[in-house]
C-alpha cells in the first residue's frame, strides 16, 4: 500500500511554474526523490490553467511521509511557497490493486 498526495499549487504571473522550476533546478526535487520511501515526486502543468501546477507525491507509507515532513526539506519548500505566494489544495489517495473488471481499460 502506498500513499499518493496530489497538491495543486496556484499563483499569479506564472509563479506556480517558477516555483516548480526552482524546486527542480535547485536540486530540491532530486533530494526529495532520494529520501527513503519516496516513490514519485513529479510536477505537471495544467493544459487549461497556466497559473496552476500539479505535484504528484507518492510514498511507501505514512512513516516515510512523517519523516519527510519532519525534515529540514520542509522549511526549504515552505520558503519557496512564500516566495512565490502560492495557494494549495491537496487530495490524498491510498493505493489499491486495479480490479480485474477495470483492468481491460488499462493499456500496458
Amino acid at each position: 500500500m502506498s500513499i499518493t498526495v496530489n497538491l495543486r499549487y496556484t499563483g499569479k504571473n506564472g509563479n506556480a511554474q517558477k516555483f516548480a522550476r526552482e524546486m527542480v533546478n535547485s536540486g530540491t526535487v532530486a533530494a526529495i526523490r532520494a529520501e527513503a520511501g519516496n516513490l514519485r515526486y513529479e510536477y505537471y502543468l495544467a493544459m487549461d490553467d497556466p497559473e496552476t501546477v500539479l505535484l504528484i507525491d507518492s510514498w511507501e507509507n505514512q512513516e516515510a511521509i512523517d519523516i519527510h515532513h519532519a525534515s529540514p526539506m520542509m522549511a526549504t519548500i515552505a520558503a519557496l511557497r512564500e516566495k512565490y505566494d502560492l495557494h494549495m489544495t491537496a487530495e490524498r489517495y491510498v493505493s489499491a490493486k486495479t480490479p480485474a473488471s477495470e483492468s481491460r481499460f488499462i493499456r500496458n
